[in-house]
């Protein structure tokens, strides 16, 4: 198990650098002064890694948060993704000027491919490639990349993704492609951990949400960590951003983390990486 410490605690990635395993998602998080109030309540808290994407639109309301929480930006992990019409080389290149612009920023911690695209995917990576070397962003991976999409962008890629962001949860465990990813290097991260709010449903996590006196999200999520998966939950809430975060004061037992493997039937809440038509 990696070490799991407190809030502003990093998995190291294959470059070196360190990666917070605990971050705010954005996802749905509207622009102006919702994104802003979170990001803010976040940092404000502890939380040192904010998740964004260009499709989100609120980028500009991210990087408010992140000045007006009077954060260093060097002390803050900030992550976007490039999305799918703006794949290609000069395209994805124009795409990461813009993001940055929105963000008011000058580099980014990590850059992702959004969703993969099969060969167009591969003329994005050689752009991440280029931003990577010109030190414009400290790491570069993909989001939503199945086995055989790695491997397909393996054939053509200088530098091996730092970073798999996947669906993850119970009901969508994948642990042949976390052992891939593992065997790669490549850093697994778990986007709707909580299962788009399905999880608040299953009566195994309201009993042990029981068992250690914590909340069914606390659980999933010190989960997410004891796996060795960075986790983004996402909220706008000041009191379930706080939440969300109290995960370092009890460890779930090796027979209950199986317990929740156990409960991988493959379902989807989001889209299939095999299967989407944006």
């Amino acid at each position: 198990m990696k070490k799991i410490t407190d809030l502003q605690g990093a998995f190291e990635l294959h470059n070196g650098v360190k990666m917070p395993y605990l971050g705010l998602g954005v996802y749905l998080s509207k622009d102006g002064n919702e994104v802003i109030n979170a990001v803010k309540e976040a940092l404000n808290h502890g939380y040192r890694h904010i998740d964004t994407a260009a499709i989100y639109k609120n980028e500009e309301g991210v990087g408010a948060g992140i000045r007006e929480s009077n954060m260093d930006r060097k002390d803050v992990f900030l992550v976007s993704k490039v999305w799918n019409t703006d794949q290609g080389y000069d395209t994805t290149l124009k795409a990461f000027d813009a993001s940055l612009e929105r963000l008011g920023t000058d580099y980014l911690d990590l850059y992702l491919i959004h969703w993969p695209k099969g060969e167009i995917s591969k003329e994005t990576w050689r752009a991440l490639e280029k931003l990577y070397k010109e030190k414009r962003v400290r790491a570069i991976g993909v989001s939503n990349f199945l086995k055989h999409h790695l491997e397909d962008l393996l054939t053509s890629a200088e530098i091996v993704p730092m970073v798999n962001q996947m669906e993850f949860h119970p009901y969508l465990v994948q642990q042949d492609l976390i052992e891939f990813c593992n065997i790669k290097g490549i850093q697994y991260e778990a986007w709707s951990p909580l299962m788009q709010g399905n999880i608040f449903d299953l009566d195994v996590m309201k009993e042990l949400a029981a068992k250690y006196n914590k909340t069914i999200a606390q659980i999933v999520l010190r989960w997410d960590l004891q796996k060795g998966v960075v986790t983004i939950p996402k909220s706008s809430k000041k009191e379930r951003i706080i939440a969300n975060s109290d995960l370092f004061n009890f460890e779930i037992s090796e027979e209950d983390v199986k317990l929740l493997d156990g409960l991988d039937v493959g379902k989807r809440f989001g889209p299939d990486p095999d299967n989407f038509d944006f």
